[in-house]
């Protein structure tokens, strides 16, 4: 270009303006690629008040300490909070084409723990969630659906109706696949044990929970980040 530009000079002015011009545009078109370049990815996680981060300082819920473990272990990304506390998969449906903008490349779907407060049959969950996936699916977006297995005490045909849901829906559409937000605390069956985890209602992690999913979740969605086209 250098070379370009001195032959310029040995031109007329119009020559001169012209090369001036390629040169400046060239220059904005290299610009505009670095740019584009170093913009960090856009993930959205959508979901409940786990995602949110109730009860928490807003550094130390779910999104801010997975962007951090993110960074830490060398991805440039920004994740997005789409968590509203006390929403269903109805709610996360309702809010998905408003929450997927184009800057968002991924998704994260944490939904369904709510449909179990209220015991809302599996079936409507299921078509919730299934319309979520597809709404992503048609936007080309890599998405990881995390679950979140039934308590017995609606019975085992409920239970198994609803844990099914997510194992399949993540088939159906080719997502990754967490069979539990809180599987990374590791009971091991034993409740007592998550007790140093969790707040004083006994079901949102404290801190140091969101710190131990975050660890066993990391991996997931750097897998998730790795399926990002270009």
């Amino acid at each position: 270009m250098r070379a370009a530009l001195r032959s310029c000079l040995c031109m007329g002015y119009g020559a001169l303006r012209t090369g001036r011009n390629l040169a400046l545009t060239v220059l904005a078109v290299f610009c505009l690629g670095l740019s584009a370049h170093a913009a960090p990815v856009t993930i959205a996680a959508l979901g409940d008040s786990l995602t949110e981060g109730y009860g928490l300082p807003p550094e130390d819920g779910f999104v801010p300490q997975l962007q951090a473990w993110l960074k830490a272990n060398g991805a440039d990304v920004t994740v997005m909070n789409a968590g509203v506390s006390g929403d269903t998969t109805a709610g996360g449906l309702s809010r998905i084409d408003w929450t997927l903008t184009p800057e968002v490349k991924a998704l994260i779907v944490t939904l369904g723990g709510n449909d179990l407060l209220r015991g809302i049959d599996p079936a409507a969950s299921r078509a919730n969630l299934d319309a979520i996936l597809k709404v992503a699916t048609a936007k080309g977006l890599p998405v990881l659906v995390i679950g979140m297995p039934a308590p017995g005490n609606y019975g085992p045909d409920y239970k198994a109706q609803f844990d099914a849901i997510y194992p399949d829906l993540a088939k159906k559409y080719g997502t990754l696949y967490v069979e539990s937000f809180f599987a990374p605390l590791g009971a091991g069956g034993d409740p007592a044990a998550l007790t140093p985890f969790l707040q004083a209602d006994g079901i949102h992690p404290n801190r140091d929970g969101v710190a131990k999913i975050v660890e066993g979740l990391g991996p997931q969605v750097l897998q998730l980040i790795g399926r990002i086209q270009p």
